[in-house]
Formats: C-alpha cells, structure tokens, sequence
C-alpha cells in the first residue's frame, strides 16, 4: 500500500518529503506503533542514524513501565540477589 502526502500538506508543514517521513516514523515509534527496524525503514535511514535522530529529539529506545519495575524485582527476588 501506499500513501500520497500532497505537495499542498508538505508546504503547509514547510518540510520536505523525507523530513515528513521522519516525523511519521518518529511518532509512530514513540507511541509503539512501530518498531525501530520498521521506523526507521520508514524514515529512510540507517538504524544508527535513527537512533542518532531519537537521542537528538530525547525519545528513549525502550518504554519501562511499573509493570516490567515489578516483573524485575520478582525475578530478582526469585533468582536470591533481593
């Protein structure tokens, strides 16, 4: 499938068509929408470079939640190093 962004809505952003993408990716990716291989396929860059765009922009790699907090310390506790 493909998606058709109008020349009209990339000058209402004022971005160009890979900096459009860009920004897709970087949303789609920091609300766990897409992974970072499909992201930055999506972007049109390198994993390192869109790595590189993410700590630019501060938008962790990974989403640590209480519930992953809580499911480390049951295993650290079931493991004896708590």
């Amino acid at each position: 499938m493909s998606v058709i962004i109008s020349d009209e809505t990339l000058r209402a952003c004022q971005m160009e068509a890979a900096e459009f993408k860009q920004e897709i990716a970087l949303l789609l990716f920091q609300a766990g929408r897409l992974t970072i291989g499909h992201a930055s396929h999506l972007a049109q860059m390198s994993d390192g470079a869109f790595r590189e765009l993410l700590k630019q922009r501060q938008i962790p790699l990974y989403h640590y939640n209480v519930e992953d907090f809580e499911l480390d310390l049951k295993n650290l506790r079931e493991l004896g190093r708590l």
